[in-house]
């Protein structure tokens, strides 16, 4: 959702002499999107930012795929991983496929390093906790519900002012972006769109860190993390303007769109990116037709696998769900309400539910972890009402 921001110091023109008062020249960075052709921000450092001072040791991460093949449906009770870690190594991997990785996080400490990922924009959904993050833009306050998105190869840092954390975290092949749909030709949101440009918190401008020594930062690459030194605080930004930046959207501030009949999960869209979208379910009114069944109908993913995120409230078509739970549906086999469900909700007027839905549109493969905390019973509760 970027849109165009001028912050701090910068020159009237592109690519010219920016100096101090006290005559010193600043040094122009050009960060953009399919190499010169797409989205960018012009930032200007204190400090070339290609002062490596040294390289440290790969660290190699494997996402281990299980070896179980069963084409199923799933449920990960993500609750029972036990929190660990930092925002980064405590991260627990769950699904991928060519287009995403997905994991949950429960940090416990706050580390002093810096956060580079080189291969994929970060999308952090915040189901518990606050905090900032701080990047080279500038400050972002975050607390619960929020989306934090962050452009791949964007420094960053997280500092949490919470005890209990939990985050949905998607690693991204493709950028983020709001529904085409939601867009005119200038790239405004529409009248008809359900949130606007109110709605997103872009970085607070932050003071330059003038400092020389060593600074550690973790660049995230395919097959690991490669830790090196700069010479100086990666903070140094005395001004930038552009489209290439972090921001934050919150999940409370999509606007439902109901109707008179039951409305399709693409009125629940959020965002979309190569190979999937993402939709947010928030407290809605239910349909108003005089008979309106509230719950979903049976459906078929026929291609796509579907992933859905469980935040709060009690979710009508579903039981033994609780906070944190995982379902996967999976291409090629129908799912709907549970046995009861159906006809429960006849004559319910509103729901309270929050959850994330994630859409793949490539076959997710889930790892030896989610297997760890996956309900082996749930692929059956669709038999009976007696089933828990």
């Amino acid at each position: 959702m970027p849109f165009y921001i001028k912050r701090g110091s910068i020159p009237s023109k592109r690519h010219i002499q920016h100096k101090s008062a006290e005559g010193k020249l600043r040094y122009e960075e050009h960060i953009s999107r399919e190499g010169f052709s797409d989205i960018y921000s012009n930032v200007y450092h204190l400090f070339p930012p290609t002062r490596v001072k040294k390289i440290d040791k790969f660290i190699p991460v494997e996402l281990q795929p299980t070896k179980d093949q069963t084409h199923r449906h799933h449920h990960l009770e993500t609750f029972k991983l036990d929190p660990y870690g930092d925002w980064v190594f405590g991260r627990q991997y769950l699904a991928f496929n060519n287009d995403l990785v997905m994991a949950t996080t429960s940090p416990v400490k706050n580390m002093d390093f810096f956060y580079k990922n080189g291969i994929a924009d970060e999308i952090l959904f915040v189901h518990q906790g606050h905090g900032t993050l701080e990047s080279m833009f500038g400050k972002l306050n975050f607390s619960e519900g929020d989306y934090i998105v962050i452009p791949r190869s964007v420094i960053y840092t997280m500092t949490f002012e919470s005890e209990n954390n939990r985050l949905l975290v998607i690693e991204s092949r493709g950028a983020l972006h709001t529904p085409k749909r939601y867009r005119n030709n200038h790239g405004q949101l529409l009248e008809h769109a359900p949130f606007c440009e109110r709605d997103f918190k872009v970085p607070e401008f932050t003071d330059p860190v003038n400092k020389e020594g060593e600074f550690k930062i973790f660049l995230r690459l395919e097959s690991g993390i490669q830790p090196f030194v700069l010479a100086h605080h990666p903070f140094d930004l005395v001004g930038w303007d552009g489209y290439y930046y972090p921001w934050i959207f919150n999940i409370n501030d999509f606007m439902p769109i109901t109707g008179k009949v039951h409305q399709p999960p693409p009125v629940h869209q959020t965002f979309e990116a190569d190979g999937y979208v993402i939709c947010s379910f928030v407290p809605r009114l239910y349909d108003y037709h005089d008979q309106a069944i509230p719950a979903p109908y049976a459906h078929s993913n026929v291609e796509s696998d579907e992933i859905l995120y469980y935040v709060s409230g009690n979710f009508m078509s579903r039981r033994g769900i609780s906070e944190g739970s995982i379902t996967l549906h999976p291409m090629g086999l129908p799912h709907g309400p549970q046995p009861g469900r159906y006809e429960e909700s006849i004559g319910k007027k509103e729901t309270k539910e929050l959850a994330v839905m994630v859409d793949t549109f490539r076959p997710l493969q889930l790892t030896n972890i989610a297997m760890q905390v996956d309900d082996d019973n749930y692929p059956f509760s669709w038999l009976s009402e007696d089933f828990k």
